[in-house]
């Protein structure tokens, strides 16, 4: 398959623009796809909402056509959207709207009605959650994941607002909302962070977690709250103790960073006993992921540290990003090709970070991605045959999270060597 563009990665050339358009020809249509229309129909993360990104933001950079984006957005609102408590960032009215704004970013005269009847149902729909949030902290009782995580909490939502109207009211309360999820809650005699669940990292009761966890993710823990923070400052939203919140989670961090002899890292999250001893147990290295691990953690810090003017620890956080991305041990140990754990989040991440970069760091970061775009797009691999592996074959399946999708954009952000058109990468909080 011809190439219109081409990236040279020294004498080698990755047909990467290549395989985003044999992505985005094989989920060109709807229909061709039933099995996602029927049973993840509201998912942004593996239905039509996250697959119309693909069309949207090739759209907006003149590598296809609006119909394409026009009918997958058509199919996700075809039939009843869901609101309220069974709706969240990632399902529902905010997953579809998420999808609806990056389009009418570029297509003023279109969607502009049914967004702000969306945009009004999503700020009822935070403030009933504002207020169950903060009744259970006035009763000093711990929270779920689901109350303020990323995927399915109020810092998603956040991040949803934050981009619509970065100064409404709404944005402030949630703001809020997160400094007060960093004052610590005192249970059985300690005190624990405020973030801190008595659950397992599923949400649900897990007996290798006894006295809970306190989770680090980007997904589902305190950097997509430290992300956010950091991102509401950088647009001039701050409110009371905001960068009080922002130290505080910094300096929780802080303690919990292990150097490992080629770099640092930080724990997917901290138990009940290591919270006691203040050491981490003993474990191997894991995946530098978008979800849990480095390099969401990694950006969030690089985020905070631009906000709040620390050069020394935004140095230190792309250094630290940057020594993962060529960690053998740790790119070992990433198996799949996703956004959320796989080399194409991983790429994202750090052409995201490179663009924000201190000038010394900056050349490490970019030099890094070429390898990571090699593990999904390799030279010699034949692009119609590896579109199919990722839509329907030995990947994930054609979503945004773990699918072709996100991989698409994800390579189609690294071609383009510049920030996304439509900002589709606003639901995962690192832009």
């Amino acid at each position: 398959m011809d190439c219109p563009h081409q990236q040279e990665v020294g004498v080698t050339v990755l047909p990467t623009l290549g395989l985003v358009g044999a992505v985005a020809a094989r989920l060109a249509n709807p229909g061709t796809a039933p099995s996602v229309l029927q049973t993840r129909r509201q998912h942004l993360a593996y239905g039509p909402p996250g697959i119309a990104l693909l069309h949207i933001e090739r759209a907006a950079n003149g590598l296809g056509p609006w119909q394409h984006a026009h009918g997958w957005l058509a199919a996700a609102s075809h039939g009843f959207l869901t609101s309220g408590p069974d709706s969240h960032p990632f399902y529902g009215v905010p997953a579809f709207a998420h999808a609806l704004a990056c389009a009418a970013d570029h297509l003023p005269d279109s969607y502009q009605r049914a967004l702000g009847a969306m945009d009004r149902q999503i700020e009822i729909d935070v403030r009933r959650r504002l207020d169950a949030a903060h009744r259970r902290i006035d009763s000093r009782c711990l929270p779920q994941l689901a109350e303020y995580d990323t995927i399915r909490g109020l810092t998603g939502y956040g991040a949803y607002l934050l981009r619509r109207n970065s100064g409404s009211p709404v944005v402030r309360a949630v703001l809020d909302y997160c400094v007060r999820l960093t004052e610590p809650i005192r249970q059985a005699g300690e005190d624990l962070p405020g973030w801190w669940t008595a659950t397992g990292p599923s949400g649900s009761p897990d007996e290798r977690f006894p006295g809970g966890h306190a989770n680090t993710g980007t997904a589902h823990g305190i950097a997509g709250v430290l992300a956010l923070l950091a991102l509401a400052a950088r647009k001039g939203t701050v409110t009371d103790g905001h960068l009080r919140a922002l130290r505080t989670i910094l300096t929780w961090l802080d303690c919990w960073q292990q150097e490992t002899g080629r770099g640092s890292t930080w724990p997917y999250w901290v138990t009940r006993s290591e919270l006691r001893t203040g050491r981490r147990a003993a474990s191997k290295l894991r995946r530098p992921s978008w979800c849990y691990g480095t390099a969401g953690l990694a950006r969030a810090q690089q985020l905070a540290a631009l906000a709040t003017s620390d050069i020394e620890r935004q140095i230190t956080a792309e250094s630290v990003l940057a020594a993962a991305l060529t960690d053998p041990d740790q790119l070992g140990a990433t198996t799949d090709h996703g956004l959320c754990h796989g080399f194409a989040g991983l790429a994202h991440i750090a052409g995201r970070t490179a663009a924000d970069a201190h000038p010394s760091t900056a050349g490490r970061l970019r030099a890094a991605i070429p390898g990571l775009l090699a593990a999904v797009c390799p030279v010699d691999r034949d692009l119609e045959r590896a579109a199919t592996a990722l839509v329907s074959g030995t990947g994930a399946g054609p979503g945004l999270l773990d699918g072709a999708a996100g991989v698409a954009l994800a390579l189609l952000a690294a071609d383009t060597a510049a920030p996304p058109q439509s900002a589709w990468d606003s639901c995962l909080l690192i832009a």
